[in-house]
């Protein structure tokens, strides 16, 4: 467990850790980790996906078992958006992106990298598995979803035109359509989408770090709830759900242990991208990040 968390988790971690700091010392500003924030989102993304999609074998998944995970995601989000918005009063678009921080776990970013470095890539396919859900279906789903609910000034380009020139929507798309027609990236092309994808995981969580430190991490009943919700009951419901379903083991315990994982940083990013109050959102990021490193250790 010890090792673990010394040699797999902390190193991934220690982004958002290097960014408080900045942050607090004022040597990096939140503008600039907002501007960071936004290439990180907007363009390091993209090539981290689209490859990812392109690339994976859906046959190799267990259908039942990512349907289960879709089904309690569907069911906790749903809980926790009516309790932000019936018992919190908190506004729409914060308690929509404070229900998919109690959901949307970091995959991509986060749980995949450290997944990786334990497991190696053949005992990692359930987090792949995920980490395709999740980019492919709940990002966008996220993405669609949040432009709408958030609308534009007057003047702005309309809602279909946005998000059909959204570049990571552009990415999803498209991996789907090369990976349907069985048509390989080149090379230098992977090779060149590797090298920028590898920015975004941590660009975005140095950011986060930056935003936190400028921030209270006073711990509210908003923040608890949420927090409760994504490191205690996700992953309880996920574990009660596939011990009906009884899948292979190795898929039962990584699907746990991915859905133990912190929130992810794109409620955050999303939250910044269009002017949604992140006083709540980025301490559960935050504290959901923290508190997982004991849980993931020892799930690992």
């Amino acid at each position: 467990m010890l090792h673990v968390l010394t040699h797999d988790i902390l190193p991934v971690f220690a982004m958002l850790a290097l960014g408080f700091l900045l942050g607090r010392i004022s040597f990096v500003s939140k503008a600039e980790a907002t501007t960071a924030n936004r290439i990180a989102f907007m363009v390091m993304q993209p090539p981290l996906i689209l490859p990812l999609i392109a690339g994976l074998d859906w046959s190799a998944f267990r259908a039942d078992v990512l349907a289960v995970y879709a089904l309690c995601q569907v069911a906790l989000f749903t809980a926790a958006y009516l309790v932000m918005r019936r018992i919190f009063r908190r506004e729409p678009l914060e308690s929509w992106l404070l229900a998919m921080a109690t959901i949307f776990v970091n995959t991509l970013l986060y749980i995949w990298p450290i997944s990786f470095l334990i497991y190696g890539e053949a005992a990692a396919l359930p987090v792949t598995a995920i980490v395709a859900w999740d980019s492919a279906v709940s990002f966008s789903f996220f993405i669609v979803t949040t432009d709408l609910i958030a609308g534009r000034a007057p003047g702005a380009p309309p809602a279909w035109k946005r998000l059909a020139t959204n570049p990571v929507l552009m990415a999803i798309l498209l991996g789907l359509l090369l990976n349907l027609a069985a048509i390989p990236l080149p090379e230098p092309a992977l090779t060149a989408m590797h090298f920028a994808g590898q920015a975004a995981a941590p660009l975005t969580l140095f950011a986060l770090g930056v935003i936190l430190s400028g921030q209270s991490l006073r711990v509210s009943p908003v923040i608890a709830t949420a927090s409760g919700l994504k490191l205690l009951a996700f992953p309880a419901l996920i574990w009660a759900a596939l011990s009906l379903l009884q899948p292979p083991e190795t898929w039962h315990d990584l699907f746990t242990l991915t859905a133990a994982g912190p929130s992810g940083a794109m409620a955050f990013a999303l939250a910044l991208l269009h002017g949604v109050r992140t006083d709540a959102i980025a301490p559960v990021i935050v504290w959901t990040s923290t508190l997982s490193l004991i849980s993931l250790a020892w799930l690992a």
